[in-house]
């Protein structure tokens, strides 16, 4: 498939050792000959592909020397856009890289845009859809287990388990037209009809068991919306501090000091917390702590999990016990902390309001007890649970909904095949299910769903 050349930064702007102007397309060695010259005065026409070479940038038309580079030259369709890639290593700084892109812009190539370099991958068949995504669950991973459902998908993983299905399914649809050819033949339809149940509920049990990896892998992908409440003073900014192991909250003895929502992420033994401190919950008079406050009611109502503390040296009070109630539905670990002062809560009534969730003690100014926290989450979580390496993760989003789509219409084709439907009938469900999942690895999506996908990826990637 024939593109321009394309030209962007491919590594993260501002100062560094190194940075790369990548180009791809069909004129890249062109154009980076144009503008490189190494000391042999060698053109890189007739440089081998995957070799590197040292030399200057210069300016054709002013034959100034723009910059000392390091220069890769890599030939299709050996390159991951399939297409020939020039990589520019020069000196990293806005000023340089900047130079270098803007010289490659002037002689004949073109800004990528977002995701395109991707995308061509893409279009070019290196990779399939699902493996496209992964690149950018890849660079967004915060923990091992996130990069190593990445780095599966990357390799094919799940696009290999998808077009199995979508055999399994093809040969359903085969054998459903030969009975279609030749209806005289009984013994066609006495075949097809079992081959049909027994293929379409193997693809069935196959999405049942990807579905069931579906809320781990998309905590993995997204991080887990994790929100920390309790009453004013009772140690929610310690507790951020101390999982972000940085001083992010203000902590002072004076309740209502957080007014507004603050958001860090942490990696908590493999698994990605969004972590939100909260506004104390209470009633209040002060008009900027009742703003914090319903913004902390709005973000409770969206988490996935929820450290609720509880201040040791006090009793028990009407607020916390609210807040219990409040939570009831959700996943929750309770947290007592202020170990560390003379007790004052009856742990027996926290216990009775907490039921089978988890209570954990802290000290958080003599930092003890937070290794039982990350225990309490990691567990509470993953915990007899196979290791990310063991199978296929879905994490994405939008390969879950369509995961679910097509069990709806696998499970259609199978209603209809146990009542007695004509096969052609089912054939029409079996169709639809082997489009579905198509939409996954990209074989059957729509322009303007690619297009959206890759405007999303960084530029340069």
């Amino acid at each position: 498939m024939y593109f321009d050349t394309i030209a962007a930064i491919s590594t993260p702007m501002g100062e560094g050792a190194i940075a790369i102007v990548r180009l791809s397309g069909d004129k890249a060695v062109e154009i980076a000959d144009r503008i490189f010259k190494s000391p042999a005065n060698k053109s890189l026409q007739h440089h081998a592909s995957h070799t590197i070479h040292y030399g200057h940038l210069i300016d054709p038309k002013s034959k100034e020397v723009v910059e000392e580079v390091m220069l890769s030259l890599m030939r299709a369709p050996r390159t991951f856009t399939r297409e020939d890639v020039v990589e520019i290593n020069c000196h990293g700084g806005l000023t340089s890289v900047n130079r270098v892109l803007k010289l490659a812009l002037t002689n004949g190539a073109r800004l990528a845009e977002p995701g395109e370099f991707t995308k061509r991958a893409f279009l070019n068949g290196r990779i399939d859809l699902s493996q496209a995504e992964a690149v950018m669950d890849l660079i967004r991973a915060k923990t091992d287990r996130a990069m190593n459902v990445a780095l599966n998908q990357m390799d094919g993983k799940l696009s290999r388990l998808i077009g199995q299905l979508r055999q399994a399914l093809l040969e359903i649809l085969a054998q459903v037209e030969v009975n279609i050819d030749y209806p005289e033949y009984d013994d066609v339809e006495e075949m097809t009809i079992p081959m049909l149940v027994e293929k379409c509920e193997f693809v069935r049990t196959e999405i049942d068991q990807l579905l069931q990896t579906s809320s781990q892998g998309k905590i993995l992908r997204e991080g887990l919306s994790t929100v920390i409440i309790g009453r004013p003073n009772v140690g929610k900014s310690s507790l951020l501090n101390s999982l972000v192991q940085e001083n992010k909250a203000i902590v002072t003895d004076i309740a209502g000091t957080t007014r507004d929502i603050i958001e860090e992420y942490v990696n908590v033994r493999g698994v990605p917390l969004r972590l939100v401190d909260t506004a104390g919950i209470r009633d209040t008079e002060d008009i900027v702590e009742r703003i914090g406050v319903e913004k902390s009611r709005q973000v409770l109502r969206e988490a996935d999990l929820i450290l609720f503390m509880i201040n040791g040296a006090e009793p028990l009070g009407d607020e916390d016990r609210r807040l219990f109630e409040t939570i009831e539905p959700m996943d929750y670990i309770v947290i007592v902390n202020k170990t560390d002062l003379p007790q004052q809560v009856d742990y027996a009534e926290v216990q009775a309001l907490a039921g089978e969730r988890r209570v954990v003690t802290t000290s958080l100014l003599e930092e003890q007890g937070v290794m039982d926290l990350e225990e309490a989450i990691a567990s509470l979580f993953f915990e007899g649970n196979v290791e990310a390496g063991d199978l296929t993760y879905v994490s994405n989003a939008r390969h879950i909904a369509l995961l679910h789509q097509a069990k709806d219409a696998v499970e259609d084709a199978l209603e209809g095949a146990h009542a007695g439907v004509p096969v052609d009938m089912v054939q029409i469900d079996v169709t639809r299910t082997w489009e579905i999942l198509g939409e996954i690895i990209g074989d059957t999506v729509q322009e303007s769903l690619i297009n959206q996908l890759f405007s999303q990826f960084c530029l340069g990637k």
